[in-house]
């Protein structure tokens, strides 16, 4: 194992633990079309990291759209790929990592999920909780990761705001705890009054909701003295404030922790109403980074040696940066370009010359970071999803678990003139877990079998291989709907029949058996006794 001197990087305790109290590190989760990825912009155009909506702040006078970088999100409208974003607000260090909202890409979602410690669970206030937010509800609470809930949309026609907060309580077992409350909703959405204050919000839309609204801030007494709701509109609201005033619930940020309750914050992302407010109320409630689990135990931020562990490999995100990076969420310590670590799985010697801060596609050097940051490296196949650098290259974080592949499909290059970039961008695709890739054993030519969460997973890889390398391909969709791993002590290979399984190795040349259906594993294992099944994760 090379030694790693660790005198020049031990953090002194007080100025580590003032850096690690700044920090919040947390993702957006939602259904499809709940308007996560317009929060996302929202928060960045409140945090002052870009000028309008939609734009980074201007950097050698170019701009770029933020959160969807990639061509594919922006033809479909969807979120494909996890964006890292870091910005300051009110004395805060804000990392917000948006994920993916197609559960196609969920296992995508998971990895981020691994890398931070609250969430905000965007809702539409028309639907409520729709079954891709029930999923990533439960990833959360498996992870205890706080939750906090905007209800999005409510300048559109929405359901009773009693009834949301009855689905929440009702479909994930937390208590909501609305920390404000709207003042109508569609066209008659006028603002909110935030419970803690008792003051009244009014917001006035903008051109292209572009630009912060303008508010106005007034007592109760004043918005019904000024007649500034529709007729019974306002006594309607003091009944609700009412109500829940004598219900007694009040916010606890013990039972946010322990995923008891959720505050639950009402707005519209897309006209900027209350997005400030919920802001305001994030940053003072949500909890900064906390320890991770290891196989030395606990390590907790405030350790003075630097760790941390790469959850996300990215290449081609920028076309001036045709390379691969590696996202290295930091865990203990402080981190410092040019230091030495190790890579724990390989016990290389890592000496870390060039680390990045990533702002969606976009990337500038950065001399050092705390707990809760992420870091871009520079990957050239070093590094995998899961690894860890540390100063103690003895120490190895939990891994994050691979999810079961449910869709398989042939890929076939359209061009064998291009087969070396065919090559090359699969298994740059392979290594970010975009799919899984297979070859069949009893094949007469080497055609990849991807391997995928969701069919969506298979666009994507078309479209990069296409966008990014240069390669046309088609897919050839497969029978098969799950995978398992065969385990053999005398180097039996069973025989495939009726086109129900397929014998497979993966880019380890381990043996992976598809089946059509659960029924024929137990046909394999009867016809061959010395051989065992393990899960492919």
């Amino acid at each position: 194992m090379p030694e790693v001197s660790s005198n020049r990087h031990v953090s002194s305790s007080s100025a580590l633990a003032k850096s690690i109290n700044q920090r919040r590190t947390f993702a957006i989760i939602s259904h499809p079309d709940a308007g996560k990825t317009t929060l996302t912009e929202k928060l960045l155009l409140y945090g002052n990291a870009i000028d309008l909506a939609g734009n980074v702040r201007a950097r050698r006078n170019s701009r770029n759209t933020v959160s969807d970088w990639m061509a594919m999100e922006r033809e479909r409208g969807i979120s494909i790929t996890s964006t890292v974003l870091q910005f300051p607000y009110t004395g805060r260090i804000l990392n917000l990592l948006d994920t993916p909202g197609h559960q196609d890409f969920s296992e995508d979602t998971y990895r981020t999920l691994a890398a931070v410690e609250s969430a905000v669970m965007v809702l539409d206030a028309a639907k409520g909780v729709e079954p891709q937010t029930r999923r990533l509800f439960e990833v959360c609470s498996k992870r205890g990761i706080p939750i906090f809930t905007f209800i999005n949309k409510m300048d559109r026609p929405a359901r009773n705001p009693l009834a949301l907060l009855d689905e929440i309580e009702a479909v994930l077992a937390m208590q909501p705890v609305p920390m404000n409350w709207p003042l109508g909703d569609g066209p008659d959405f006028h603002g909110l009054v935030d419970r803690a204050s008792g003051k009244v919000y009014l917001y006035e839309r903008t051109v292209r909701n572009e630009q912060r609204s303008p508010e106005t801030r007034l007592s109760l007494s004043e918005l019904q003295r000024q007649g500034l709701l529709a007729d019974g509109h306002f006594e309607r609201v003091q009944e609700n404030l009412a109500l829940l005033d004598g219900l007694g619930i009040k916010f606890n940020p013990a039972r946010l922790s322990t995923g008891e309750q959720t505050p639950v914050f009402f707005g519209s992302a897309l006209h900027n109403f209350g997005v400030q407010l919920f802001l305001d109320a994030f940053v003072k409630h949500a909890p900064p980074p906390q320890p991770y689990p290891s196989d030395a135990g606990s390590i907790a931020p405030t350790h003075p040696e630097f760790s941390g562990f790469i959850f996300k490999i990215q290449a081609n995100m920028n076309p001036k940066h045709r390379d691969s990076v590696a996202f290295l969420r930091v865990v203990s310590g402080r981190f410092e370009r040019g230091m030495s670590a190790v890579h724990s799985q390989s016990g290389r010697a890592a000496r870390l010359q060039r680390s990045y801060r990533m702002f969606a596609n976009e990337r500038e050097v950065i001399e050092e970071a705390y707990p809760g940051d992420v870091v871009g490296l520079p990957n050239n196949g070093s590094y995998s999803i899961g690894d860890t650098i540390a100063i103690n290259g003895d120490l190895r974080f939990v891994p994050i678990p691979r999810f079961q592949p449910e869709h398989f499909a042939r890929l076939l290059n359209q061009d064998i003139n291009k087969q070396k970039h065919f090559n090359k961008g699969l298994r740059q695709l392979e290594t970010e877990g975009a799919v899984q890739v297979l070859y069949d054993v009893n094949a007469m030519r080497r055609e990849p079998i991807l391997a995928a969460v969701g069919r969506l997973q298979f666009d994507v890889v078309q479209a990069r291989l296409e966008n990014e390398y240069g390669v046309e391909t088609t897919i050839d969709p497969l029978p098969f709907t799950l995978a398992r791993y065969l385990i053999t002590d005398n180097g039996q290979t069973p025989e495939p029949w009726s086109g129900k399984v397929l014998l497979a190795n993966d880019s380890d040349e381990r043996m992976v058996g598809l089946f059509a259906e659960e029924i024929y594993t137990e046909f394999l294992l009867r016809r061959n006794p010395g051989i065992s099944l393990a899960p492919y994760i």
